[in-house]
């Protein structure tokens, strides 16, 4: 069965292929960030009923190179966090997330102020996937996306290449519901390993990224040795 074909919806957003009936994807759109972003969210959700899943991307700047964004580590070579970037993302706060089960705001770097603008948008909750990689969140940012009813019903966070640490994932720990964690290239260390294997999650975790070095060797063996692990990422830990 074919999907519907790529359009341009009212509100500036782009839909991804839509379901034609039962059984094929629900559309995805896109919408460029603008300090109107809620207007053109709404337009865009307005435009397909259909619509289950959003992506917001960064607005492509005049000079490339002034939007690039590079794989530093975000640290210092003393293991000290950098500054970030500023980008004013209070804007997020003014959306209505309606019944989305689907939000990507990959590579768009809103940092922590961002995150709590994100977290006090309307929602009715229902968001399963939340991908937020390479957006600069550290630890404060997390605390707030894991206190809001918004993102309570969370199955699969991607966080890869942010700021966290320990006390982050201390904090993403009470998400009852995560099945699929990416957090890859965050320095979590023993503390985050640690946090992992206690949290609420433990137990219903399908699948878990993340390599040796953001754990240290430490972590590692926590994770080997976590109780509440499925047998399948104890098995994996202890070959890593």
């Amino acid at each position: 069965m074919e999907a519907t074909p790529l359009g341009e919806v009212p509100g500036g957003g782009t839909p991804g292929p839509g379901p034609a009936a039962a059984g094929v994807s629900a559309a995805k759109v896109t919408v460029t960030w603008s300090e109107d972003v809620a207007d053109a969210v709404a337009g865009a959700l307005r435009g397909s009923r259909s619509v289950t899943a959003l992506r917001i991307e960064p607005e492509v700047p005049d000079d490339p190179e002034d939007g690039f964004w590079d794989d530093e580590s975000g640290f210092d070579e003393d293991g000290n966090l950098l500054p970030l970037p500023p980008h004013e993302a209070g804007a997020l706060a003014d959306l209505d997330l309606g019944g989305l089960r689907e939000l990507d705001l990959s590579y768009f770097r809103i940092g922590d102020p961002g995150a709590t603008s994100l977290a006090a948008a309307a929602s009715a909750g229902l968001i399963e996937t939340l991908d937020l990689r390479y957006c600069g969140i550290g630890d404060e940012g997390a605390a707030v996306l894991a206190a809001s009813a918004n993102f309570a019903g969370v199955r699969r966070l991607r966080l890869q290449h942010n700021r966290l640490t320990g006390e982050g994932v201390r904090a993403l720990a009470r998400l009852a519901r995560i099945e699929e964690l990416d957090l890859r290239y965050n320095r979590i260390g023993e503390e985050g390993a640690r946090a992992l294997a206690e949290a609420a999650f433990a137990g219903s975790l399908k699948r878990l990224l993340l390599h040796r070095q953001d754990v240290t060797d430490a972590g590692v063996r926590i994770l080997a040795s976590a109780p509440r692990f499925p047998t399948v990422l104890r098995s994996f830990w202890r070959s890593v």
